[in-house]
């Protein structure tokens, strides 16, 4: 296993689209490995492959308090959302940003697991909010901008400065 480097916003590769994964593979599964031990040392809830400048649609979650309990989501898709909840969220390509997002309470979501077969599962609360915001990267979009354009320009600019101070 290895730890990958995590884009920092306004990193323009943060805004490709993720392509579906044909299958889940040696390749991928070492991939989700690498993902993982990146996202355990961050220390972070969450990680899409986008966000280590990888474009597959691949995304690592633990938001157990013990950091045992991985879950791979291979090619997500959200099959049904319910409610709205208003929930502070950060993210490793932003670090030290926090910011209230409006995110779907309840989802039920359908993807493919580390042994490639395809499960469905429901999700409430942070695990919800981690699924929807992880789901954006591979889309293309960090949380950021759900946020006013004043907000995105100071963000912009408090991140691009801390990348010139540690040049």
């Amino acid at each position: 296993m290895a730890r990958l480097n995590i884009l920092r916003y306004p990193d323009p590769r943060l805004h490709k689209i993720a392509a579906p994964v044909a299958e889940v593979n040696d390749n991928i599964r070492s991939l989700i490995a690498d993902m993982a031990e990146t996202m355990y040392a961050a220390p972070g809830v969450g990680l899409a492959a986008t966000q280590v400048d990888v474009h597959k649609q691949v995304i690592v979650i633990d938001i157990s308090d013990s950091r045992d309990r991985l879950l791979t989501l291979v090619n997500p898709e959200i099959v049904t959302a319910m409610g709205e909840s208003d929930c502070e969220e950060g993210c490793l390509s932003v670090p030290g940003i926090y910011e209230k997002v409006a995110r779907a309470e309840q989802i039920v979501v359908r993807a493919l697991g580390l042994d490639g077969q395809s499960f469905t599962m429901d999700a409430d609360g942070l695990l919800a909010v981690c699924i929807q915001h992880e789901m954006d990267h591979l889309k293309g979009r960090v949380f950021v901008e759900y946020l006013s354009r004043l907000k995105q320009n100071r963000i912009r600019a408090k991140m691009l400065k801390q990348q010139r101070q540690s040049a």
